[in-house]
């Protein structure tokens, strides 16, 4: 049984690492692989607590620029305009992760029907958008105004409902108000940031009463797949948004989706 669980612990911290940052949602992924294999942690928090690899990822792959960003933020009003408007378009999300964190957790997550419609109905909208010949205003997340961040950090509320992708989510809102695909994936990865460590840390501070010694070995060895997965995805996926668009993706949730409700279906 404990081989089991580590074979699970790996499969789901590859999973996460993969899709993180893919406009496809790692939470409806690894909690329909879950289902699938069998693996069911406490209170969902295994789910929630390896995005810490992930989020080490990226800020292992952005780490000069950051560092750069954190030198100059005393003398560039370019710098903390843009430190400001991920903050800003981090906090409805988390108003509204901690108002409705019992429902999200008990409800949403527990129901798998939910998550694969969301993945059929997010892969239509991010192939409509892809699609669009939008003329973009911004190019560099750098630019983005205070309005436009905010607006971004509404749409991300979205991704409450698993299935919807976080970054999806942030992504479409951001392509329809007027940014490049590049840019926004970026602006999605910074926000990653606060939004995850954010996460992980709530989810924490409610569960770690609950936690065993083998539920934390588990989630190290979900962390470390996600956190090496997720360092190639990173480093890779900008380039390949701005040569391909998103296309791939939402044909992707459509399919997982699809093949989510027809295994639902059969399994009564």
């Amino acid at each position: 049984m404990a081989d089991q669980t580590i074979v699970g612990a790996i499969i789901l911290g590859f999973s996460e690492g993969l899709t993180e940052f893919l406009p496809v949602s790692s939470t409806g992924h690894i909690l329909l692989l879950g289902e699938l294999i069998g693996f069911n942690s406490k209170e969902k928090t295994f789910e929630i607590l390896i995005q810490l690899g992930a989020i080490l990822a990226l800020l292992s792959v952005y780490f000069s620029r950051l560092w750069s960003l954190l030198i100059t933020l005393p003398d560039s009003a370019r710098a903390r305009g843009f430190v400001a408007g991920i903050l800003l378009a981090f906090l409805p999300a988390a108003l509204v992760g901690v108002i409705a964190y019992d429902f999200i957790k008990t409800v949403l997550f527990e129901t798998p029907i939910v998550i694969c419609i969301m993945l059929i109905i997010g892969g239509l909208i991010l192939l409509y958008v892809d699609r669009l010949k939008l003329e973009p205003k911004y190019i560099d997340v750098m630019d983005y105004p205070l309005s436009l961040c905010l607006k971004i950090g509404l749409f991300q509320c979205l991704a409450m409902i698993p299935g919807t992708s976080r970054s999806g989510a942030t992504i479409v809102g951001a392509l329809l108000m007027g940014t490049n695909k590049r840019s926004a994936a970026e602006f999605s990865f910074f926000l990653a940031m606060p939004t995850m460590a954010g996460a992980f840390a709530y989810d924490l501070y409610k569960n770690f009463n609950i936690l065993t010694a083998d539920d934390l070995n588990y989630i190290l060895v979900g962390f470390i797949m996600a956190f090496v997965t997720a360092v190639v995805v990173v480093r890779a996926l900008l380039d390949f948004i701005s040569k391909h668009g998103f296309a791939i993706f939402a044909w992707w949730r459509m399919i997982v989706g699809s093949l989510g409700l027809i295994w639902i279906y059969l399994a009564g």
